[in-house]
């Protein structure tokens, strides 16, 4: 019910907040801080719940299975060199930045640092919207942080589950770890390969108003696969969303709508339980004044020093950089990662999700904050294409 309540007043509230410093992530991390334990323990949550695991792995396979979506050959092939230097370059960057602030400022061993590092490395437009969602945004600013995003949760969980076995944190070997990894890549392309190639005979066509379902079946046909084979779930689901997108722009365009609507609510009732794992005991208590100076310093210093590092070079105008550098939101990806680590018992789980959900819920409340200041910024300007972003044409200097 309490879910329920929310999300109605954040339909409600969604066109004030589209405008405004108003956020429905905001208004979700709020509302379950309040109505958890700490507070009005309205909402009775503990992080060794088995249903807080079981919700956070379903929204991030959702939340996956539409970010492939976003990343197509196609939109890969069309404008790549500044969605590749922010991957390529910016994203190890950001980790090693902020694994050496979690070493130096927050004093932890270089293990546990890289691997709070590779948790909080990936972004999430989404708690971003306002640059992500308007016209007056230049284009290729706007695909750079959605290629971005789609991708980077998928590159960052490799490195998350190598550091977590590194640490202690699973009983799976290398070898089982890496073929779990392997097996959840190939069911991943291999199941909607299949199904789409099917769905072009003519025996097995889908009439018109039921193709939007046949790229969810897809998505639950490949979780219930992973699930059975102990495939990693999430890669998986990326791979099979970026595998829907390269074969069919129709059944990608018809699924967008119903997808980001499925892995939204996925996403913000997550983001419900998550707060509500938040008491003020757990931010005054557990927390040092060094885990706070980290958790602002991995925000303003990480991705700016990493992303300037990344575009050196690379003729993009230093209003659109900026913004790069500054929206790169923690989001619902070091959300769950975050959780995966808290319920791997390794030694210092506690203090990992600690610095985690600080970090994330800071983000959260800075990024939906300024974005739409930022995004109004960019009013009235003469923007290049998107498609030009690649080819040198007037208005953006090629590399």
């Amino acid at each position: 019910m309490c879910f329920s309540a929310l999300l109605v007043a954040g339909v409600l509230l969604s066109e004030l907040a589209n405008r405004t410093v108003l956020s429905t992530a905001v208004l979700f991390l709020v509302g379950g801080f309040l109505l958890g334990p700490g507070v009005l323990d309205v909402l009775q949550v503990e992080s060794g719940d088995p249903a807080v695991s079981v919700l956070a792995e379903l929204a991030l396979f959702s939340v996956l299975y539409s970010d492939g979506m976003r990343v197509g050959v196609r939109d890969l092939r069309r404008a790549w060199r500044l969605p590749g230097r922010a991957l390529v370059l910016g994203l190890p960057l950001t980790l090693i930045i902020t694994a050496a602030l979690a070493h130096w400022v927050a004093g932890l061993p270089w293990l546990e640092s890289l691997l709070l590092g590779a948790v909080l490395s990936p972004t999430d437009p989404v708690f971003a919207a306002a640059i992500v969602g308007r016209q007056e945004v230049p284009p290729r600013l706007r695909h750079l942080l959605n290629v971005e995003s789609g991708v980077n949760d998928g590159l960052a969980l490799p490195v998350v589950l190598v550091l977590l076995a590194a640490a202690g944190g699973t009983e799976a070997s290398g070898w089982t770890l890496a073929t779990e990894l392997a097996l959840g890549v190939v069911i991943g392309v291999a199941v909607p390969w299949m199904v789409l190639r099917l769905e072009r005979l003519r025996f097995f066509a889908s009439v018109r108003h039921l193709q939007p379902l046949l790229p969810a079946a897809v998505g639950l046909l490949v979780l219930g696969l992973c699930l059975t084979t102990h495939a990693n779930l999430f890669l998986g689901a990326f791979a099979a969303g970026a595998t829907v997108a390269s074969m069919s722009e129709e059944f990608r365009h018809e699924f967008e709508q119903l997808g980001e609507l499925v892995a939204e609510q996925l996403k913000l009732l997550a983001v419900l339980v998550f707060a509500a794992l938040m008491t003020p005991t757990f931010l005054v208590e557990e927390i040092a004044w060094t885990g706070w100076a980290f958790a602002v310093l991995a925000l303003i210093i990480a991705r700016p020093a990493a992303l300037w590092l990344s575009f050196l070079g690379s003729g993009l105008g230093m209003r659109e950089q900026a913004a790069a550098m500054w929206f790169g939101p923690k989001g619902f990806a070091s959300v769950v990662y975050g959780l995966i680590v808290l319920e791997s018992g390794i030694d210092l789980a506690d203090e990992l999700f600690h610095l985690t959900a600080l970090t994330v819920s800071l983000s959260i409340l800075a990024h939906s904050s300024t974005d739409v200041a930022v995004a109004r910024q960019f009013m009235g300007d003469d923007v290049p294409t998107q498609d030009s972003s690649d080819t040198g044409s007037p208005g953006f200097q090629a590399e």
